[in-house]
């Protein structure tokens, strides 16, 4: 077991503890993995009625994988990478497929990884302080960990904003567009998670929740349907920059600063998971795109630029939107040499 993730029983009440807090609880294999098989025996255990997950430290849940690792694998041209992808996204479905309550609070940071290690819980919090986000383009990868379940069944065309820009959201945005389901002051938390050993969830979730707070995206759902509602990125910068809205011209101009390569696989695993079945469908996508992009140049270079050098000029192969070819974009979806997550049978 991981010491990087901590488990305990106290009340019938399962904890997961993301313990790495100076790496803002960046996920490891050895993390997912034994999240996946404490979900495994927690599942079968009546003594265990729910599961709580937290992140330990003052960022919050969970910043991500950690990319850092991803790099080096994806430069050494090992299958290392590819075995964190199999792992975490088995773990993804597991936190999905859990047939008891599992209690996700998206305090502080949940990004990329800490995405799929919350939003595909049960009961999902969020807090004053809650930062969500899916910013894989901006390091030259695709949206993953099952988000494109949830991006392409938001409100109209706002899942596709977010992938596409990397953006930021809170707790309101967070509610509206279906990655979190109850919004709960700071200063609660702590009271809950206690009274979860003898309390009912759905009392406590009445009491001590709130309303939550506005939803900047759901004020600017015009433009946003309006200019992301086409099937090519050409189509949508042009849109964004020919709208009268200035935000829509700043947010073409967010779009080119991201990997051209990435976005334009980004924009068509969003449309092809309209038509998924199911989060395990979409997770199996996940993972061949996930191990396609891992290992070209822009994922390298993109880690390079923002997490290691840090000098945030990514140099982009092909630079442009232009220059991505349809062959290039749809090899992200064929079958590859690390064959599939056998979530399916």
């Amino acid at each position: 077991m991981s010491s990087d993730v901590e488990f305990s029983v106290h009340g019938g009440i399962g904890r997961i503890t993301l313990n790495r807090p100076k790496a803002r609880n960046a996920l490891t294999t050895g993390m997912v993995l034994s999240i996946k098989e404490q979900l495994d025996a927690w599942d079968l255990d009546p003594a265990v009625r729910a599961v709580v997950v937290v992140g330990a430290g003052e960022h919050g849940l969970c910043a991500g994988g950690d990319v850092r690792d991803m790099q080096a694998s994806a430069i050494r041209g090992d299958a290392d990478v590819a075995e964190f992808f199999r792992a975490e996204y088995r773990m993804n479905a597991r936190i999905h497929q859990f047939a008891k309550p599992y209690i996700s609070i998206m305090d502080g940071l949940a990004m990329g990884g800490g995405i799929g290690v919350s939003a595909h819980g049960s009961v999902r919090i969020v807090t004053e302080r809650s930062l969500l986000a899916m910013p894989e383009v901006t390091i030259g990868i695709c949206t993953d960990v099952g988000s494109t379940w949830l991006l392409s069944r938001a409100p109209g065309q706002v899942g596709t904003y977010l992938a596409l820009t990397g953006s930021t959201f809170g707790p309101g945005d967070a509610i509206y567009c279906g990655f979190a389901d109850h919004f709960m002051p700071v200063a609660d938390l702590a009271n809950f998670v206690h009274r979860l050993e003898t309390e009912s969830i759905d009392s406590l979730i009445a009491e001590l929740c709130a309303p939550a707070p506005a939803s900047p995206l759901a004020g600017m759902h015009s433009w946003i349907d309006e200019c992301f509602a086409f099937d090519t990125v050409a189509e949508i910068l042009e849109a964004l920059d020919a709208s009268a809205s200035p935000e829509a011209n700043a947010t073409a101009d967010l779009i080119r600063t991201k990997s051209p390569s990435a976005v334009a696989v980004t924009l068509e695993a969003i449309r092809r998971t309209r038509f998924a079945e199911s989060v395990e469908h979409v997770l199996e996508a996940d993972f061949l795109v996930a191990c396609y992009l891992m290992y070209q140049h822009d994922a390298i270079e993109g880690v390079r630029a923002l997490i290691v050098d840090k000098d945030r000029n990514p140099k982009w192969q092909p630079p442009t939107n232009a220059g991505v070819t349809r062959s290039y974009i749809e090899a992200a979806f064929e079958p590859s040499i690390y064959g599939s997550l056998g979530l399916l049978g």
